[in-house]
């Protein structure tokens, strides 16, 4: 046995880590706030809900935070990420907590190489605020991975465009595309709980081959001998701000990590079969 792994969030990545964790020999406790599932029902936002676990549940040896806002706001942000970890943090003052970041807190629109050394100049309100929590967590010596867009089985919003004949290449496809498998981001988030070396630490959790938009699309449609999405404008209304930067791992492939899906294409004829297009 591992220790006792504790899981805040049982959506699409927390599912998968926990069910990861529990193969690899950790005893696992899961939080959501419906409690379905059989996941333990537990408002983040809410301290006294939080401390009550410490009288519930055994003594967690590592926390990964995989909640999410619900595709809220701001608020929606402050209150499941800066109050959410928190209060975990303060319950089980001295547990290692892995935070689930994002990418999107960096803002290079150049196509540079990005590490964990760049600036992070988010323009969005919820950019800042997960660097106030990635700021919180790292002050109680927690770990910050940064994750980049996660796709998989079910799960691919530019397969499915592509698959769906609505895909559009933007501009002259040049934008960088950032992307992990869902397994993969799994495997990295259980590997950062359990490395010493992590502790404090902020990592990039990404692929190792990030695609130009345009070539992606080529690739895939050569893959799948469908027509190549025409070149359009790129969308104003997007769920995040509109970047262009290659997104490095060296960092956390220098711990021992390793993707097993290194590029997008290496996981697209597996993923196709699982999508409802």
């Amino acid at each position: 046995m591992k220790g006792h792994l504790l899981i805040a969030g049982c959506g699409y990545l927390g599912e998968e880590t926990a069910r990861r964790a529990i193969k690899s020999g950790w005893e696992v406790t899961r939080l959501s706030k419906s409690g379905e599932n059989g996941s333990i029902a537990c408002d983040l936002s809410q301290s006294l809900e939080v401390t009550n676990l410490r009288s519930t549940i055994p003594l967690p040896s590592s926390i990964i935070f995989t909640a999410s806002s619900g595709r809220g706001g701001v608020e929606a942000y402050r209150t499941v990420f800066l109050e959410g970890t928190r209060h975990l943090s303060s319950t089980f003052s001295g547990t290692r907590l892995v935070f689930t970041s994002s990418t999107s807190v960096y803002h290079q629109t150049d196509g540079s190489v990005v590490t964990e050394e760049s600036p992070t100049e988010p323009v969005r309100e919820t950019g800042q605020v997960l660097l106030e929590a990635e700021s919180q967590v790292l002050s109680a010596n927690g770990t910050v991975a940064r994750l980049a867009g996660i796709y998989g089985p079910g799960r691919s919003a530019i397969l499915s465009s592509l698959l769906r004949g609505d895909a559009v290449i933007e501009e002259d496809g040049r934008r960088f595309l950032n992307q992990i498998h869902r397994d993969d981001a799994s495997d990295a988030l259980l590997h950062l709980a359990t490395n010493p070396e992590c502790v404090g630490e902020v990592y990039n959790v990404c692929d190792s081959s990030p695609l130009h938009q345009g070539d992606c699309y080529q690739a895939l449609a050569a893959l799948f001998d469908v027509p190549p999405p025409p070149s359009g404008p790129r969308p104003q209304n997007r769920k995040r701000a509109w970047t262009h930067k290659r997104v490095s791992n060296e960092k956390i492939r220098n711990t021992g990590w390793e993707p097993l899906y290194p590029s997008f294409v290496d996981a697209a004829e597996e993923i196709q079969s699982t999508l409802r297009v």
